[in-house]
């Protein structure tokens, strides 16, 4: 459990009565939750059970029909999703989102750039080198090398992009220790040694104050890395708790884990 846990910090985000349908579908149908500033919660279920939904809520790319949604007292329902980015709410997504042109350090470039405006008339390579050199540094990218620093982020591997991405919206945060990240499938198409990497970034995130929710299919990235796990079905929130909790209970177990999953407390690939 993070350092800001321990210290007792009040609800960060607060999820309240969350409805989103598509037509007769109740892709999400009143979904309560809170978050604390810098906890590691995951978000799990099915395919189809609303995460994906309620991550376009909650970032702002999709408006909920109906509840609340309030972020360190701040509520997000009238903000689009480039001004969520501003009051400190980023996201990544499903399959790797990078600028695939830009070389590595440019992409970071322009997420530092971007918080004050891009023009025509701007020098990229002339822009926040060394705030994007903090960032590959803290995010482990410098291990990839120079030549690959520097040529185009398209030809990084399938796990390069994805720790690229999450390096991107670390950046665009204003404040990363007051900041939410929302990581859909941070995991999705790792080696397992690439997953484990992915998940210790993670985690070590929340220990600067970085509050983070994330959805998962692969057990190992929840299991032992979460501080508390949150599980989805069919739109509903159907249980809640610390991972040991969610572990044990017959419908997750049932529904969704299989009655083999077995859960051990203290192992952690993370």
């Amino acid at each position: 459990m993070s350092q800001a846990m321990d210290q007792g910090l009040k609800s960060a985000l607060s999820v309240q009565n969350l409805h989103r349908h598509y037509g007769v579908v109740k892709a999400l149908n009143g979904i309560d939750f809170d978050l604390r500033a810098g906890e590691c919660v995951a978000m799990i279920g099915p395919n189809g059970a609303g995460k994906s939904t309620c991550f376009a809520c909650l970032a702002g790319q999709q408006r909920a029909a109906q509840g609340r949604i309030n972020w360190r007292g701040q509520n997000l329902d009238a903000f689009a999703a480039d001004q969520r980015s501003a009051l400190g709410v980023v996201r990544t997504f499903q399959v790797a989102q990078v600028f695939q042109a830009l070389s590595v350090i440019q992409n970071l470039q322009l997420v530092l750039k971007a918080a004050s405006g891009v023009s025509a008339f701007d020098s990229l390579d002339a822009c926040f080198q060394e705030e994007s050199w903090q960032w590959i540094r803290k995010m482990g990218l410098d291990n990839l090398g120079d030549e690959a620093l520097h040529s185009s982020a398209g030809n990084l591997s399938y796990g390069g992009q994805k720790r690229l991405e999450l390096a991107m919206a670390m950046a665009g945060l204003p404040d990363p220790s007051l900041g939410l990240l929302l990581l859909d499938e941070p995991a999705a198409g790792l080696s397992p040694t690439e997953r484990i990497d992915m998940m210790r970034q993670v985690k070590a995130l929340t220990e600067q104050g970085t509050t983070v929710l994330y959805t998962e299919h692969n057990m190992d990235a929840v299991f032992g890395v979460a501080d508390r796990v949150l599980v989805l079905m069919e739109g509903c929130l159907v249980a809640q708790g610390l991972p040991h909790e969610v572990a044990a209970n017959p419908l997750v177990r049932d529904r969704y884990l299989g009655a083999s999953f077995k859960y051990n407390e203290g192992d952690s690939d993370a």
